[in-house]
């Protein structure tokens, strides 16, 4: 029993079934050949995929296109070959996925204002066509093969296109807004996506400024960690993972407000972008971190309501007398009802809800 409770719960976290089914899922439509119902399983599975391969998009375009680009290693890759680079191949697949995942979308049903299920091709491409395909194949194009050959560097620049991808995945996570842990876990990654893109750029800034101006915080870090610059020497200063971990460390603390001034901007566009960050962290304290008080509130109220109505059942036993096995069957019969009602008073509720489908007292 318990193992179906939990295959229940997860079907419904990875929207591959609903407790309340909608009218038109109820319905039989009219199903054309290669055409996808867009509540089956296999889109949401297929939707879950591709979730994934954003959020892999997200965290390593960037970083790629700051700390990978211009370095002699991968440069040293091109030489022999695209797929030579593990990360290149990563990359072409996630490109195969996108572009599959757009002939999918032309062959997906979707539900039109009436609640009727459309399954003609012609009105599925119309409705995707205004829809998400400029976003979906422009996120697409696989910018990085196009112009291998060219040896150009800013096909990093060109891959951050892929994350205009997250628009879509926002509105799909923003369904499990209802629940608390849901939002709190949603809140700390976007902060840490947030820190991690703000590093990226930190660094690009350095990197950028550091051949003219020998005063910014990569020569700072290199003197600290006693590995410096050599200008003939390409290989020569702090590794990646010395940047990277010292820029992630910087922008945490920028946005925390709880810099220990260890890692500090020195240049006039450092200072600049040093500002944005500390702006950009007073928005984020204003819209995430003040509502985690209200979240975990949330969260521990109805356990706070069960052991509430535990000790009064405790207290109405030890009041009665009751014998030790009525006892044991009385605590255990609460605890069966609290899990099937989630502490809903089912006596003091009409079965029935009003028009907008709330419970409301008889």
């Amino acid at each position: 029993h318990r193992v179906a409770i939990c295959i229940r719960c997860a079907c419904k976290v990875l929207s591959l079934g609903a407790d309340v089914l909608p009218e038109y899922k109820l319905q039989t439509p009219r199903i054309r050949r290669w055409t996808i119902l867009h509540y089956s399983p296999f889109k949401a599975s297929w939707d879950w995929v591709i979730l994934l391969l954003v959020i892999y998009t997200a965290v390593f375009t960037p970083y790629s296109a700051a700390f990978l680009l211009n370095e002699q290693e991968h440069s040293r890759r091109r030489t022999c070959g695209y797929i030579c680079d593990p990360l290149n191949v990563v990359d072409l697949v996630v490109d195969v996925m996108f572009i599959v995942d757009i002939l999918i979308n032309f062959r997906t049903t979707y539900v039109n204002h009436n609640d009727e299920v459309v399954s003609h091709p012609g009105h599925i491409a119309v409705h995707y066509f205004k829809g998400w395909f400029l976003i979906d194949i422009v996120a697409a194009i696989p910018f990085d093969l196009l112009i291998f050959r060219s040896g150009s560097d800013e096909v990093g620049l060109l891959k951050t296109a892929r994350l205009l991808r997250l628009v879509r995945v926002a509105r799909k996570l923003d369904r499990y807004s209802e629940y608390g842990a849901a939002v709190l876990f949603l809140l700390m990654c976007t902060f840490a996506l947030i820190a991690h893109w703000l590093a990226c750029i930190w660094y690009a800034i350095g990197n950028v400024e550091r051949p003219y101006m020998k005063t910014g915080w990569l020569d700072n870090l290199a003197d600290q960690i006693g590995k410096q610059y050599n200008d003939s020497d390409s290989s020569s200063g702090p590794s990646i993972k010395d940047k990277y971990v010292t820029a992630l460390y910087f922008t945490f603390s920028s946005l925390t407000s709880v810099g220990f001034g260890n890692v500090s901007p020195n240049t006039n566009s450092e200072k600049i972008f040093s500002i944005c960050v500390m702006l950009i962290g007073s928005l984020m304290y204003a819209s995430i971190f003040g509502n985690v008080s209200a979240i975990i509130q949330r969260l521990y109220s109805g356990t706070a309501r069960y052991h509430t109505q535990m000790l009064r059942v405790k207290e109405f036993i030890r009041f009665h007398q009751i014998p030790a096995g009525l006892r044991q069957r009385l605590e255990e019969y609460f605890q069966h009802a609290w899990s099937y009602t989630n502490g809903i008073d089912m006596n003091a509720v009409s079965p029935l809800g009003d028009v907008n489908g709330q419970l409301v007292p008889w």
